[in-house]
């Protein structure tokens, strides 16, 4: 992996604003100080043990992990352990104490306010989760499920979810479309309608998130927020995975970008924004597993772009770019052979030249459109074609402007 000096400078030049980290590396957290990045680091789950048995454990970890560098590193949560009510049934009877414990430590030092505690949760743990009016959690979880409401309730904190409908499609034995799992659009006949509510849903990520609201108000928790901390989509997979591509990995997350900027909310909770973290930063070349476990990050290690994102239907081009190229901005339904002749008349000859990364095909991309750049923006109507000229290229999944948090990068 880069040094983390190299992990910070990527953050920086694409903007990116909030950032969750696996652990709490000293490394990361000191590169990571003066920059204004919101940073939610996690207690490891090999670590959740100890902490969940000892006050004094917990205290010392907040105290080394947070503590001593904050506010200069600007900490704004803890996730306690990851998806341990599914995967680690030992650790998860002490799950509640050690979220205790931990807010404990913050109270302590009064920064209880500044920085949440939750613990990221599997999405598999809600069942029977369509339609969503119908869903419910576990019941064996509930010992330890409802106690850990209570401490999100009562501490102001948020239900911290991982959601991954790459899962949900695969395992659907062909109920559940392609296109619905990826946030295309779908026709009126073939969105999915909760029978009990007459919501629609056109996407599985919505239908997730409304599940969770949906279990938890069924225990009487209606006021704890949902945020997703894990979602995304792998560019490559083995044979026996032929939807992990790289042209669906770019749609789920380019879709999902517009989905959470946009604002449009669930069908249960429109408009209002779901703070997402999508997963992840960079690919795991040397992960054990299936060759898709390797491939969700959206650069390699050297920081080079995967693939180049694009928000359909938006009337931009966007890119997780590391060149700082300039480029035009198309209209959605440019002709493309008009599109290339606005932006030769709006550009004109002599000063150098840009490219539009990307693919023209059925999903709406553009390809390698060629365009000499320059610094003025006036256009007249013999360029309709083109929005304007000569800014800098740029990921909106790294622009942070919601209620909440937006679209961030684990």
């Amino acid at each position: 992996m880069p040094h983390p000096t190299q992990v910070v400078a990527l953050l920086k030049s694409q903007q990116i604003h909030h950032v969750r980290l696996y652990d709490a590396d000293e490394g990361m957290l000191i590169a990571l100080a003066k920059t204004g990045i919101e940073v939610s680091v996690s207690v490891p789950n090999e670590e959740l043990l100890a902490i969940g048995q000892s006050n004094s454990t917990a205290a010392n970890w907040v105290y080394r992990n947070v503590v001593a560098h904050y506010p200069s590193t600007n900490i704004t949560s803890i996730c306690v352990g990851s998806e341990v009510l599914t995967t680690l049934p030992n650790a998860a009877k002490v799950l509640v104490n050690a979220l205790k414990y931990i807010h404990s430590a913050l109270v302590a030092s009064n920064l209880d306010r500044q920085i949440k505690v939750s613990s990221p949760l599997s999405s598999s743990m809600i069942l029977d989760s369509f339609p969503p009016s119908q869903a419910f959690f576990n019941r064996s979880l509930n010992p330890i499920l409802i106690p850990m409401l209570d401490f999100l309730q009562s501490t102001g904190s948020y239900l911290m979810l991982n959601i991954y409908p790459y899962y949900d499609y695969m395992q659907s034995n062909g109920v559940i479309p392609l296109d619905y799992a990826l946030f295309k659009p779908l026709p009126p006949k073939k969105e999915a309608i909760d029978s009990n509510t007459l919501l629609h849903y056109t996407n599985v990520f919505d239908a997730v998130v409304d599940a969770a609201y949906f279990a938890m108000s069924f225990l009487n928790y209606t006021n704890v927020p949902v945020v997703v901390t894990e979602t995304g989509w792998p560019s490559k997979g083995d044979l026996n995975e032929p939807d992990a591509t790289l042209d669906n990995a770019n749609a789920y997350n380019s879709n999902l970008i517009k989905h959470v900027l946009n604002m449009t909310g669930t069908p249960k909770n429109p408009g209002i924004a779901i703070s997402t973290y999508i997963y992840e930063l960079y690919n795991e070349d040397t992960k054990a597993g299936p060759l898709s476990e390797k491939n969700w990050g959206l650069f390699d290690a050297n920081g080079k772009p995967i693939y180049t994102l694009h928000l359909t239907g938006s009337g931009a081009v966007l890119a997780n770019d590391t060149t700082n190229q300039t480029y035009c901005v198309a209209k959605d339904d440019a002709d493309p052979k008009m599109l290339q002749a606005g932006i030769d008349w709006a550009c004109g000859p002599g000063h150098g030249s840009c490219v539009f990364p990307g693919s023209l095909g059925k999903n709406g991309t553009f390809g390698n459109v060629t365009a000499a750049s320059m610094n003025s923006t006036s256009l007249d109507s013999s360029a309709n074609n083109v929005h304007r000229c000569g800014f800098r290229m740029r990921s909106l999944v790294l622009v942070i402007g919601l209620v909440m948090w937006g679209v961030v990068l684990l």
